[in-house]
């Protein structure tokens, strides 16, 4: 199917055109002619997918029609969870609707100071797309008229709900008219994600694209077990000096480990920056710019930056602490094998992520063999049991007390035939000494000088 089969307006199959797209994705031939149509719609479809032009071409499609209530608030509004997202979508309105005659696309974004937010919402805005704490922040103070908004975008729902917007999704919505069409995509359509559908669509068609584990065929997914940090660090450097590498990005924990990796990278020699919460919007879009621009080659960061970066020459992405939710993994290693390209993910497990590594091979389906690099293989094995084979383990503890007996002699210890004492059962080497029948520790009540003393 072609774009001018969706029945887009003409100015915008030629600025998708123009941008070098030919057909539409699975998502966008889906999507499309059930919005055009203007029906409230809930959509499932993992990153790189072409969800943003999925819901911004019908939403362009309506600005070609002029407005029935004259003013100056939005008719389309975006809300995003990161501030990566959100420039994600202002650059994607703006060059599909650079064609039409004048779309103001105006972000509302934290870390961006208030007067100038407030310069651009006393214009007349089309499209708004904004985080929802700002947003809210500008609607306390009444600077905003939603009277003629016809459509509510939540993008990144699932993600949303994870940082906690959920609350200030609903109130924004309860600000906006009644009549209005409004569009819900997620990476996932949990039973959690259907109850805030419930609340905030009317009737919605229902779109779900592709499995967790289908979408990541063309992303090599590797997995290396290791010691330490000084281990997890002798491992990056190795796969850093790989030639195949265009543009990496290192996910960490935390905002502290991102800085203070980035600074060990760069005095290492190697073109990289952090970027997280904490940095101010000015610094992130610069460092982003650099990014795209090439002057930057790796790029260390928190999962603040795990939806919404949108670059082409990420060829791999190294997961340096595994992320605490499986979906986060697939949105980290979505950042590379972009618009059907390879791309290579690299993770490192220690004893401590057993249960976030179950965690991701349930959520993709994918069971990971731990690989090893010849002079770095790790000293100790897997802490954490890699099978699903629960009569292979140790057993029970219940089960372990009823094989113990204790004697009849009250001063006396004695390991029966078969507790780990012994050396000829299944669990291999003694535990202690062979048993022997030992008398308590003496003390001032049991000791014959003591006693006398006593008396």
């Amino acid at each position: 199917m072609s774009f001018e089969k969706l029945n887009l307006h003409p100015a915008i199959v030629k600025a998708v055109l123009a941008a070098g797209y030919t057909s539409p994705t699975s998502i966008q031939e889906q999507a499309i002619p059930e919005l055009i149509d203007g029906h409230d719609v809930m959509a499932s479809a993992q990153t790189g997918t072409g969800k943003t032009a999925a819901f911004m071409l019908p939403a362009l499609h309506r600005l070609a029609t002029p407005a029935k209530i004259h003013g100056r608030g939005p008719r389309i509004l975006v809300l995003t969870p990161t501030r990566e997202l959100a420039l994600q979508v202002s650059g994607a309105a703006s060059k599909y609707g650079k064609f039409l005659p004048r779309v103001n696309v105006v972000s509302i974004l934290g870390g961006m100071p208030y007067p100038l937010q407030n310069k651009l919402l006393s214009q007349i805005v089309d499209v708004l797309v904004a985080t929802p704490g700002r947003l809210i922040d500008h609607i306390e103070r009444g600077r905003i008229d939603f009277s003629r908004l016809e459509m509510l975008v939540l993008d990144e729902a699932d993600r949303m709900l994870d940082m906690g917007f959920i609350q200030d999704v609903e109130r924004i919505a309860s600000s906006t008219p009644t009549n209005r069409q409004t569009l819900l995509f997620s990476a996932t359509l949990d039973t959690t994600i259907e109850k805030i559908a419930a609340r905030l669509l009317k009737t919605p068609k229902r779109i779900q694209i592709a499995s967790q584990h289908a979408k990541l065929d063309h992303i090599e997914q590797r997995m290396h077990y290791v010691d330490d940090l000084t281990h997890k660090n002798r491992l990056l450097d190795h796969l850093l000096r790989d030639t195949t590498i265009k543009q990496a990005i290192i996910f960490t924990a935390t905002k502290r480990d991102a800085d203070s990796l980035a600074d060990n990278l760069s005095a290492q020699g190697h073109k990289a920056a952090a970027m997280h919460g904490d940095m101010t919007q000015r610094e992130r879009t610069r460092t982003l710019t650099g990014l795209r621009q090439g002057r930057l080659k790796i790029l260390v960061a928190t999962d603040v930056a795990a939806r919404g970066i949108d670059i082409a020459d990420i060829t791999h992405v190294i997961n340096f602490d595994l992320p605490k939710f499986a979906e986060d993994y697939v949105h980290r290693i979505g950042r590379t094998g972009r618009a059907g390209a390879s791309g290579t993910a690299v993770s490192f497990a220690s004893s401590k992520d057993g249960i976030h590594l179950k965690r991701i091979e349930r959520f993709t389906g994918n069971h990971f063999e731990f690989q090893s690099i010849p002079g770095m293989e790790p000293r100790t094995k897997p802490r954490f049991s890699r099978s699903d084979n629960r009569s292979a383990k140790r057993p029970s503890s219940a089960a372990h007390k009823t094989r113990r007996s204790w004697s009849d002699n009250p001063n006396t210890r004695t390991s029966p035939q078969g507790h780990r004492g012994d050396k000829g059962i299944e669990f291999g080497q003694p535990f202690g000494r062979e048993t022997r029948k030992r008398p308590l520790r003496d003390s001032k009540f049991n000791h014959q000088d003591s006693f006398a003393r006593a008396k």
